[in-house]
């Protein structure tokens, strides 16, 4: 009770300080631009149609493309561990070490990964979540972030939310290409170049990147020795989206991207290797057709999203440790969307789609004291087949979306999702909404079908509760926003340890339950840009034996920060992000049995330079860290100190 009243009166503390400074901005510049967070910005991740904010209750932040040019010193994840709500642990440690997305406070898997508004997973991982360093910045236009439920439009996955990397799509007429080089800490070194546009009635993007980096010790060196070697990380990425108009109905269009990563890893926390490698290839690609209707439109998708990891450990390091893993994970995704106008009052969204997913996987551990044969598993595969509709209702200040989903796995059999989001739109700037719905997360093809498989595990099902008011106070200049947001997850898999091998099996029982809330004030001037947020997140778990465990590992209570850009002049940009990262608690394997730790809050403060030079080139620096606070995302790994990154970016007709 004490940590709630102290939580509250922080919270009414936070939200009157956004209050006083919104009262001060009421008087600043009256010249407004648009922004990624005002309610006529139109969305299609929400509802899988075009709809301006004001007409939807849902929660939906936008990385815009000029948030991301202005980013491209950052990695993915460094980028949206910036966004309220999101903590993405791990972004700071060493180049190409895994990283978690957190959205609102949900495990990792939990968070359905789109990219053009396709699905990807990976089929080969214990939680099938999709490691988001297989992007590079540079191919992306922009991000839209779904916040809440939405497993009645994507399905399994989409628990905490969806986030929805689109890629860059041809524009204007005739051909634009780009070349941008970078370089800074760590021996970082970056190359891109892009070519895009239409010719008549044919569009193309093509990026392509590489990256290199000698890195940093991973994992941290408590020896004092500092022998620990540097973990570096090689990168080579490439894009292309192609859309040809057939008629004035009907258009096709293709993506491709791939990515193929090489890097270096220690042992674990604490622990140097010397000679423990990995590479791993991304590759996915997507064809599709929308037909214009006289009402609507009908689109057609089929993708294949293919992941391959590569682990090597070779003696002598580590008692002659001898580890080879090699897993493929294929995913195949069809699907055909229809959006439909009924009429003055309602509009339609119904679906129906077919994933098959695979996976085939190799693993030998062993040392020279403990031989070992190599797990295996040789083409374990499983499919879903769904059907899904959204009726939007629409009549002056009220608005409805009513869903349903039905599933049917070849493993675990039916399942149904469905979606209840009443809101209502006052005085054309102030929206309350509410939402009731269900998510659900498939158990992977690890989980059904390793050594400690269970052919028996159903998904894990979530119902939440969402709450909120979005207030655009100034029209096109001031908004603020809170939710309030509950999510019970009942049948949540688990791993059983045995006292007889496989020593462990993978179960259903245990309950989570997790709540928290967001606040975000912006405000946008013709030269100034800034904005501010508070987000707390709390959970329990339950076990079958009754024991509550609060559980969100490495995953703050309480985060705050702001973000301000000022155009100084027409041609110079200066802008600064600042995130306080409140104290987490971390597991101590090093420990028999684990223990858990705190780890301290932190603050980061990053600055970002832009300089036009020409119209054609433009240079940027940025540098991160500012403070050089020294600070543990992962017990037993490091972290960055201050870093920089300069870059140049020549544009070319």
């Amino acid at each position: 009770m004490r940590i709630q009243r102290y939580m509250e009166k922080k919270y009414f503390k936070i939200v009157l300080g956004l209050g006083l400074l919104q009262t001060g901005l009421l008087t600043m510049a009256a010249h407004a631009q648009d922004t990624t967070r005002l309610l006529d910005d139109v969305v299609v991740t929400a509802t899988r149609s075009p709809k301006k904010l004001s007409d939807i209750g849902r929660v939906v932040t936008v990385i815009s493309t000029e948030q991301i040019n202005r980013s491209q010193g950052k990695t993915l994840p460094q980028l949206l561990n910036t966004v309220p709500g999101i903590t993405f642990s791990g972004a700071q440690n060493a180049p190409g070490i895994s990283t978690s997305v957190f959205l609102r406070g949900a495990s990792s898997g939990n968070t359905l990964i789109l990219i053009d508004g396709f699905p990807v997973n990976n089929a080969s991982a214990i939680d099938g979540s999709y490691d988001l360093n297989a992007f590079s910045l540079d191919m992306i236009d922009h991000i839209e972030i779904l916040k809440g439920s939405g497993s009645t439009l994507y399905g399994s996955d989409a628990v905490a939310g969806v986030i929805n990397i689109i890629t860059k799509n041809p524009k204007n007429q005739g051909l634009k290409g780009s070349l941008q080089l970078m370089g800074g800490n760590y021996n970082t070194y970056k190359e891109s170049a892009s070519l895009n546009g239409r010719i008549n009635k044919t569009g193309i993007a093509i990026n392509l990147s590489n990256t290199d980096s000698k890195g940093f010790a991973a994992a941290t060196d408590t020896t004092g020795k500092g022998g620990f070697k540097k973990d570096g990380f090689h990168q080579r990425s490439a894009s292309m989206n192609i859309n040809q108009a057939i008629s004035q109905k009907l258009s096709l269009n293709g993506n491709m991207q791939v990515s193929h990563n090489e890097g270096d890893l220690p042992y674990g926390a604490f622990t140097d290797d010397k000679n423990y490698t990995y590479n791993n290839t991304f590759l996915f690609g997507g064809i599709g057709a929308k037909l214009l209707l006289s009402q609507g439109t009908l689109k057609f998708n089929v993708s294949q999203n293919t992941v391959w990891n590569n682990f090597k450990n070779l003696p002598p390091d580590n008692y002659g440790t001898h580890q080879v893993t090699k897993n493929k994970g294929d995913i195949t995704n069809a699907e055909a969307v229809l959006n439909y106008n009924l009429g003055k009052f309602f509009d339609i969204t119904s679906g129906a789609g077919f994933k098959y997913s695979s996976t085939d996987q190799y693993s030998l551990f062993e040392s020279t004291d403990y031989p070992s044969d190599p797990s295996i598993i040789k083409d374990k595969h499983n499919n879903i087949l769904s059907a899904y509709t959204s009726l939007f209702f629409k009549d002056d200040i009220f608005h409805m979306e009513l869903g349903g989903r039905y599933n049917h796995h070849s493993v675990y059999g039916d399942n149904f999702t469905y979606t209840i989001n009443p809101s209502l739109f006052l005085a054309d700037q102030f929206k309350v909404f509410g939402t009731i719905a269900s998510a659900f997360k498939s158990p992977s093809l690890y989980q059904l079908n390793s050594q400690y498989g269970n052919q028996d595990l159903k998904p894990e099902t979530t119902t939440s509760y969402e709450a909120g008011f979005d207030w655009e106070i100034i029209k096109s200049v001031l908004s603020f926003n809170t939710q309030f947001y509950k999510r019970n997850a009942k049948d949540v898999i688990y791993f059983l340890d045995l006292s007889a091998a496989p020593f462990g099996v993978y179960k259903n029982g245990q309950l989570q339950k997790d709540k928290g809330f967001e606040s975000e004030l912006k405000y946008n001037a013709h030269k100034f840009h800034a904005s501010a947020y508070y987000t707390y997140v709390t959970g329990k778990l339950t076990d079958e034996n009754d024991t509550q465990t609060a559980n969100l590992y490495r995953r703050p209570k309480s985060t705050f920060g702001a973000n301000l850009s000022y155009q100084v002049m027409d041609d110079f940009l200066v802008g600064v992000n600042y995130k306080y990262t409140g104290n987490r608690t971390d597991l101590n394997f090093a420990t028999t049995p684990s223990s858990v730790v705190t780890l301290k809050h932190y603050d980061l403060v990053d600055l970002h330079l832009e300089l036009n030079v020409t119209k054609k080139l433009n240079i940027f620096g940025d540098l991160n860290n500012v403070l050089d606070q020294k600070y543990v995302d992962w017990l037993g790994y490091n972290t960055r100190g201050i870093n920089f990154m300069l870059g140049a970016k020549y544009r070319f007709n």
